[in-house]
Parts: structure tokens; C-alpha cells; sequence
């Protein structure tokens, strides 16, 4: 049986959105997962969800144990890791409420540890595809059926956080080619590839940032209010495209 791996994001914490029964608490070498793993079949594919910042969005994105929670999904035997992420657009026509599906990224972190390999080893993973085209291409036609506003190419600017940017690095993260911005996809997707666990990250686009000036500058007000107003969106899709992965 297909066992998948989610990663649940800002305003779906609480980790049985999918109506998943069974939880478990992990740990692993690299220490606690940042949530119970809640887990249980959902259309025919066995399903385990972390959820990213804890269930009471406790943790911050340079404090996560991003090893531990990959090394979960490794050990329990996932084939396949789906990351729910709220972002900010750095394009006109990546609006609020749309989905977005990143094939490249820059890492702009500067704490993370971001490689299992430290000490007995050095591992240099290629890296110049970061995320799955098949799951993409996936989901971003489930999507389009379901109605849903879907973009397969961006690139996305990881930052460190847990503060947002400011109008200077906006525009410039814009400038050099960024479509949205967040503060982990980055660091899932290193250690993914380095597990070889195909990896694909769904951003919902809460706010343009601030670069733009006719637009109010995000906050997690701002944040929180887009993602619980779509969280049914995102269950929707994660459902239909859990479905339709072969």
C-alpha cells in the first residue's frame, strides 16, 4: 500500500483535518517531530500528517526540528511528502487565494540544519530539481478540475524568519526571479532529497508581501484569516489528489 507523507501548515494545525484517527508521538535521532503523527487510510493510500508549527503553532520556522520531522516520514516508510504551506506572492498575477506549485527555489536561511550528513560523512545531493514534476503535474490538474486557481512554476524564496521582510528585500527577492516567499519549504525540500523522498511543496497565496505599495504589508493576521478561509480548498484538493496518485 502507497503510504504518503503531509506536512500541514499554517491554519491547519490541528493534524486529523483529513479525519484521521490514529496518533502517535515519534522520535528519532535527530529528536521529537514537531507533532503527533496522525495517520489512517484515505482513498485507499495509508496517510500521515505532521502538523509543521505544532497543533498550538508553537514553534517557529528557524526553531523546527526539520530532520526529525523528514527522518518520521523515512522511518514509517512514505514514498511520497506533501507540504501544505501558506506564502506571499512576488507577482502581479500570483494572487491571494490562489495555489501555487514552486519547481525551484532559493534558500535565503541561515540557521537551519539543513543536511542529516554531519560527522560521518559528506554528502553533496544534487539539487537541480528540488521537487516532483509527476506529483506536480498531478495536482496541478486536480486542481484546475476542482475550480481552483493553480500555478506549476514559481520559484520560491525561503527566509529565515520568523520575521517577515522588508520593503528593500521584497523587491529584491522579486527582482532576482522569486514568484513566492515563505520560511521552510526550502529546508523540507533539502532534506527530502537527501532521504530520496519525493517532494512537492502547495503554497496558498496570502498576501503579496510588501513590495507592493497598494497592498496591505502581511502580517500573521493577514496570514491566519487567508488560510482558515481556504482551509477547505486545501482539504478538497489534498483529497482528490491523494486519489488520483498511482
Amino acid at each position: 500500500m502507497k503510504k504518503i507523507g503531509i506536512i500541514s501548515g499554517t491554519g491547519l494545525e490541528d493534524p486529523s483535518f483529513l479525519s484521521l484517527d490514529n496518533s502517535q508521538v515519534i522520535s528519532n535521532k535527530f529528536g521529537q517531530v514537531s507533532s503527533k503523527i496522525y495517520s489512517g487510510l484515505v482513498n485507499e493510500k495509508e496517510v500521515f500528517i505532521i502538523s509543521r508549527h505544532g497543533e498550538k503553532h508553537q514553534l517557529s520556522p528557524s526553531s523546527l526540528n526539520y530532520r526529525a520531522n523528514i527522518q518520521a516520514f523515512k522511518d514509517l516508510g512514505c514514498s511520497l511528502i506533501l507540504a501544505i504551506t501558506a506564502c506571499g506572492s512576488l507577482k502581479d498575477e500570483f494572487a491571494p487565494g490562489d495555489f501555487v506549485l514552486p519547481d525551484q527555489f532559493i534558500d535565503w536561511t541561515r540557521f537551519r540544519k539543513n543536511t542529516f550528513y554531519e560527522e560521518s560523512e559528506i554528502v553533496h545531493a544534487p539539487m537541480d530539481n528540488p521537487f516532483d514534476h509527476e506529483i506536480r503535474d498531478v495536482i496541478s490538474e486536480t486542481g484546475k478540475k476542482l475550480g481552483l486557481s493553480m500555478h506549476s512554476e514559481a520559484t520560491v524564496i525561503t527566509i529565515e524568519g520568523p520575521r517577515f521582510s522588508t520593503k528593500a528585500e521584497s523587491l529584491f527577492f522579486k527582482g532576482i526571479g522569486g514568484g513566492i516567499i515563505n520560511m521552510t519549504t526550502s529546508t523540507e525540500a533539502s532534506l527530502a532529497n537527501e532521504a530520496k523522498i519525493p517532494y512537492q511543496a502547495i503554497g496558498m497565496v496570502t498576501d503579496y508581501d510588501c513590495w507592493r505599495v497598494s497592498e496591505e504589508p502581511v502580517s500573521m493576521e493577514i496570514v491566519k484569516q487567508i488560510m482558515e478561509k481556504n482551509s477547505e480548498k486545501v482539504i478538497s484538493l489534498l483529497n482528490e489528489v491523494i486519489k488520483n496518485i498511482k
